[in-house]
């Protein structure tokens, strides 16, 4: 279950920060980068397409900065992610800008195709692709994905609806690359129970539209500070693909979170638009399950230090929790 070694090597906390429509652009990848965690954003975000080499020369010359600035840092890559599907046609447009920028790594999503892989590996970048189960998840592999993001019950946005435990099970009886594991991880220990439960890294994505450098409107920041698990809605209807969203902003634009129609899934829209006039991303914001662990608005660096805070002491408590079991003594390793 090894980690390329100029991945591993580069985290502070072993985690990948997931893109999130809108709300990911450069503020918040480079705030995530130079706390030590992988950042990311969809290539989507950049608009008009123009933008996503200049974002992408942004992102790697203020890592750089920083970087040479404090040499005892830990500064994390980036990654960009990829929707992987007939209606983004900006993917070819999209795909020549990350090789020409030689981006470290790629999330690809709703579709794993050979030709996306190739063109990563050309450069010599790596590949994680998204899955909601086992069958899509050897597929991907078989495909050329280097690793996996298991997207399991209670991810926010695009979210499958298994178990985290029984799909990382399912892949790990024949997959021992690099898996990282989503769905409702908004705390340190959380990310220590991911790895107990065989993903190498954590893939966390709501817990950072709490923070000041999400590109999200005050409302959206405070509402996830607000709510918890029981304000989460499953539907469809906003982009052709379950997913995960706000109860309060269902309600804010004039739609009854209890009685949702059911989606068409052949128009999928993964942008800005949607299926009603209500619109996935700006009007009905995603959010995962895990949100009721985020109590406070703060900066990406606070948020990634209180989980390091969490993660450490998760962990002490666990080795001492084992050391009081017959016949255990060890414990993950971090």
């Amino acid at each position: 279950m090894a980690l390329p070694e100029w991945l591993s090597s580069r985290l502070s906390l072993p985690v990948v920060a997931s893109p999130m429509f809108i709300a990911s652009g450069p503020e918040l990848v480079i705030a995530q980068c130079q706390a030590g965690i992988v950042g990311s954003f969809p290539a989507l975000n950049a608009r008009p397409s123009s933008l996503l080499g200049d974002w992408l020369d942004r992102i790697a010359a203020e890592n750089a900065e920083y970087a040479a600035a404090h040499p005892a840092a830990t500064v994390a890559p980036f990654a960009v992610n990829q929707i992987v599907h007939r209606s983004n046609d900006r993917l070819e447009h999209d795909m020549g800008v990350i090789v020409d920028h030689r981006v470290p790594i790629v999330i690809s999503s709703l579709g794993a195709r050979e030709e996306i892989n190739d063109a990563v590996h050309s450069y010599g970048g790596i590949v994680f692709h998204d899955v909601i189960d086992n069958r899509f998840a050897r597929k991907a592999i078989e495909k050329g994905a280097d690793g996996l993001i298991a997207v399991a019950a209670g991810a926010g946005g695009h979210a499958g609806t298994q178990s985290p435990f029984a799909l990382v099970q399912e892949i790990r009886t024949w997959f021992d690359g690099p898996l990282l594991l989503s769905g409702s991880i908004a705390h340190g220990r959380s990310i220590l129970a991911a790895q107990a439960a065989g993903a190498d890294l954590a893939y966390i994505g709501s817990a950072f539209l709490s923070t000041t450098e999400a590109n999200v409107v005050p409302d959206y920041r405070r509402m996830i500070v607000d709510s918890g698990a029981a304000d989460i809605v499953y539907s469809n209807l906003f982009t052709g693909v379950h997913g995960n969203y706000l109860r309060g902003s269902i309600i804010a634009a004039g739609l009854d979170p209890d009685n949702l129609p059911v989606s068409d899934p052949s128009a999928m829209n993964f942008g800005s638009g949607g299926n009603t006039e209500a619109k996935a991303w700006k009007d009905v914001w995603g959010a995962g399950q895990g949100i009721g662990a985020v109590t406070a608005e703060q900066s990406t660096a606070e948020l990634v230090a209180a989980l390091s805070a969490q993660y450490d002491r998760a962990y002490a408590d666990l080795n001492a929790a084992v050391g009081r079991l017959p016949h255990r003594a060890t414990t993950p390793a971090r």
